[in-house]
């Protein structure tokens, strides 16, 4: 299917909600795995409620026994990576801040570079491959002159990572599932692996450390919103999107989640947001890919079709 004006407005609208996300994070007073398990059994319960209550079955009738329980394991699944890249997403903006998280988020579309030829069997694309070394050198940037912020930087990169590869398996499950189904089984998935790992946390990795597990006054309001408008609407809507775009470029897309998150940030939380020009220099690199790759990949394209003709 190709994508129209009114597709690409809504990327970015979907993509400009996103971007708030971090902030959202960043003024909620309870730990990112509180925040994480909060935002997932809010949309889990509203999604299955929403399918009680139109009484609509989650999958089609063309779908056999066997292919049906293997998708629900695996969107399951899918929902506990999904989990991880919240926790630290939350977690990279609580360690250093928005920006630094942002930025980190942008190698994305450097991962799926690689992920995807993965699992769809396609070649990999050596513009898109320019294009991640590109964003490796910014990142480079980053860490020179930003060292003080390298944890949550590489928390934020690894968080990209897991975004790249859930992203990839949105891409397949699209095709075969509804994207509001596929938000159910996976914000469920999320919600299970979230609430086995708080135990764990709290008994090995942080013993010390006092469970902080219910929100206090507008952390109902802000958690809430991540809930509902960022995570029900906005991921199911994202989903769709799979289906009109590559798992490329929606990532590629998502890289201009930092620009607006940013912008966000320095009105909402003032100095804190102010960082070095080597961070900005390296940020600029990294955004530049966003401009970069539809330009190129059209001259690609124009290019092999000439070359096939003559």
């Amino acid at each position: 299917m190709k994508p129209t004006l009114r597709d690409y407005v809504q990327l970015h609208f979907l993509v400009l909600i996103f971007g708030f996300t971090a902030i959202l994070g960043r003024l909620v007073s309870i730990p990112a795995l509180t925040l994480v398990l909060w935002r997932t059994g809010l949309a889990a319960a509203c999604m299955w409620g929403l399918y009680a209550w139109k009484k609509t079955p989650l999958f089609s009738s063309d779908l056999s026994s066997p292919e049906k329980r293997n998708l629900q394991v695996r969107m399951l699944g899918t929902g506990a990576i999904i989990a991880a890249h919240w926790i630290l997403f939350f977690g990279s903006a609580r360690v250093s801040n928005v920006s630094v998280c942002l930025a980190g988020l942008s190698t994305a579309s450097l991962w799926t570079a690689f992920l995807e030829p993965l699992f769809s069997r396609k070649r990999v694309s050596p513009l898109e491959v320019c294009l991640g070394l590109l964003v490796i050198l910014g990142l480079y940037l980053i860490f020179l002159f930003e060292f003080n912020h390298a944890l949550g930087l590489a928390m934020s990169v690894a968080s990209a990572m897991l975004s790249a590869l859930f992203s990839v398996f949105n891409s397949h499950f699209s095709k075969r599932v509804e994207p509001t189904t596929i938000t159910t089984y996976e914000m469920t998935g999320a919600w299970v692996s979230t609430a086995l790992f708080l135990p764990v946390y709290y008994l090995f990795l942080a013993p010390g450390e006092t469970p902080d597990l219910v929100p206090h006054g507008d952390d109902w309001l802000w958690v809430g919103i991540l809930a509902l408008v960022c995570t029900v609407y906005a991921y199911a809507a994202f989903v769709r999107l799979f289906r009109t775009f590559t798992a490329f470029v929606l990532n590629l897309s998502l890289n201009m989640e930092p620009i607006y998150g940013i912008l966000l940030a320095f009105v909402i939380f003032g100095d804190a947001e102010k960082m070095t020009g080597g961070f900005y220099a390296g940020a600029s690199l990294i955004f530049g890919a966003v401009v970069l790759y539809p330009i190129l990949n059209r001259w690609s394209k124009q290019e092999e079709k000439t070359a096939s003709l003559s």
